[in-house]
């Protein structure tokens, strides 16, 4: 199918980004026809496959989707959707049966049954794992195989999508560029329904977990095309990302914790104990902000594994054991160094319990959407969860797309080249405007904001965007992403999960609700700041 004035049709459902939610969404959708558009080769630039923990479910003895929901409930401090805690909950185990189904090959004890790690702020353990720390990678690899094998997706690599195309108040496909196409005439792709799974926006932020291009050009995207965005204020910081220095910086799963490994600073104190009841398995806002405390009185801050794991770290987690390695650290005999980095969003394009967003012809999962499912502070180990879930309910609501009756045709003339990705990468990483945002964000926006700060920082990206020499859609989604953070954490004069306020350190009764903003809501707020 070769260009013709730049516009293609996608001959049925158009999802966007290649991670867990995107790729369970397009099997899902099977035999109907999907068009499935990542910017990389499959498995490469998407959250998934990084993250390590595994899929919160209620699958092991004496569990239940019940508590299972009231720990989400808890951990999400007091604005978590009760239904829809409790109906993804409930979803949990058939959609691990599916991912098994398709080849996951999860952590089994010799009886055939799921051996459950268990992370902070659960109950129990409930973590499906595989191989200890390498369950998203391992997802990941399994979903490929099956989506490349499947003759209803047409899978195409190479472009990145840089707006959402909107018609008659619908979105009717999207607009992208080519590989290292920045200033060129977008492509136009069509599509009866247009599925947005690309990811969340800790990228924004200099110090992060995520790949370098998750960097809220999805949320951006969508409210720069009129949707309502949901909590943009609440992002999490994980408390144990691997302080080597690195772009992005390495994680230290919580699992390490759930086995007992303990945070110390370094004149080895252990700071937890006073902090919570839980110590290091209180809540991940409640971690990460001790450990910033630490850090910020100018004491360095420790994973010591040794005692609790010691030499099982280097089987048992070889993704953690790995990255030390390569940063000269060894587990076994020394305590590893960590910081806060910024690893997860709550908030995002605000969908219903089907994945619809407001506006029609719109559907979004994974993180780039906000359900309602995580509230102010996210339970470990339920993003995953609530990719699968929402990519199911997506595919289930998706209808009148009638099945393929021969395998989708390549688009011809798209197609990504290594060296060339990695060049183009590289430049738009050092981009100083890029590079300026990503700093605003951790110096203002991060761990702990206050009034002055974020005022600030919302003037600070205004003159990014007007001072920037020939800004970008994607430059313009990043922004916009980062206004809206920023403007929600201004608006809400309070503290509550992932949301800290110096000048408002108590949570409040009149903030016990969602936040519902348009980027022209926090336009507007920028404008007042």
């Amino acid at each position: 199918m070769p260009f013709h004035d730049n516009v293609l049709n996608a001959d049925g459902a158009l999802i966007v980004g290649a991670g867990l939610a995107g790729l369970f969404c397009a099997l899902k959708l099977a035999p109907r026809p999907v068009t499935l558009l990542s910017p990389k080769p499959l498995g490469f630039g998407a959250s998934s496959a990084w993250a390590q923990g595994g899929v919160a479910a209620a699958v092991g003895p004496g569990d239940s989707a019940q508590a299972h929901a009231r720990d989400t409930e808890i951990a999400g401090a007091g604005i978590v959707d009760e239904a829809t805690a409790e109906s993804v909950t409930a979803e949990a185990a058939a959609r691990i049966e599916d991912l098994a189904g398709w080849g996951t090959p999860f952590d089994r004890d010799e009886l055939g049954h799921f051996v459950l790690s268990r992370e902070a702020a659960h109950s129990r353990n409930r973590v499906v794992r595989v191989e200890g720390d390498r369950a998203g990678y391992a997802i990941m690899q399994a979903m490929i195989a099956r989506v490349r094998s499947a003759p209803s997706i047409r899978v195409v690599e190479g472009l990145t999508v840089i707006d959402l195309a909107r018609a008659d108040g619908r979105i009717v496909g999207v607009y992208a560029r080519k590989l290292g196409d920045r200033y060129g005439e977008p492509i136009l792709i069509r599509a009866r329904a247009t599925v947005l799974a690309a990811g969340g926006l800790g990228g924004l932020y200099a110090v992060t977990t995520n790949p370098p291009g998750v960097r809220g050009h999805a949320m951006g995207m969508a409210a720069r095309a009129g949707a309502v965005i949901g909590d943009p204020e609440f992002v999490q910081f994980h408390p144990t990302a691997i302080a080597t220095g690195a772009d992005p910086v390495p994680l230290a799963t919580e699992a390490l914790r759930g086995q007992g490994a303990i945070l110390v600073n370094d004149l080895g104190q252990r700071f937890m104990t006073a902090v919570h009841k839980d110590a290091e398995l209180a809540p991940r806002d409640v971690v990460a902000r001790a450990a910033f405390r630490q850090i910020s009185s100018g004491r360095r801050v420790f994973l010591d594994t040794r005692k609790a794991i010691g030499h099982r770290i280097l089987t048992e987690f070889p993704t953690v054991a790995a990255y030390c390695a390569a940063a000269g650290i060894d587990p076994v005999r020394d305590p590893i160094p960590v910081t806060p980095a910024a690893h997860f969003h709550m908030g995002g394009v605000k969908v219903d319990e089907t994945g619809r967003a407001s506006i029609p012809g719109l559907w979004v999962c994974g993180e780039a959407s906000c359900t309602g499912l995580h509230g102010a502070n996210r339970l470990a180990s339920n993003s995953l969860l609530e990719a699968i879930v929402y990519g199911a309910r997506i595919a289930t609501d998706i209808s009148g797309l009638e099945p393929i009756r021969s395998p989708l045709a390549p688009f011809e003339g798209i197609y990504w080249d290594d060296a060339k990705g990695e060049a183009v990468e590289e430049q738009l990483r050092n981009l100083q405007p890029v590079q300026d945002l990503r700093r605003i964000m951790t110096d203002l926006v991060g761990v702990e904001r206050d009034a002055a700060g974020l005022r600030l920082a919302l003037r600070r990206i205004l003159e990014l965007e007007t001072q920037a020499q020939g800004v970008t859609r994607q430059f313009l989604n990043m922004t916009s992403s980062a206004t809206l953070v920023a403007a929600g954490a201004l608006e809400r004069t309070e503290s509550r999960g992932g949301h800290f306020r110096t000048d408002f350190p108590e949570s409040s009764p009149d903030w016990a609700h969602h936040t519902e903003m348009t980027l022209a809501d926090a336009l507007a707020v920028r404008a007042s700041a």
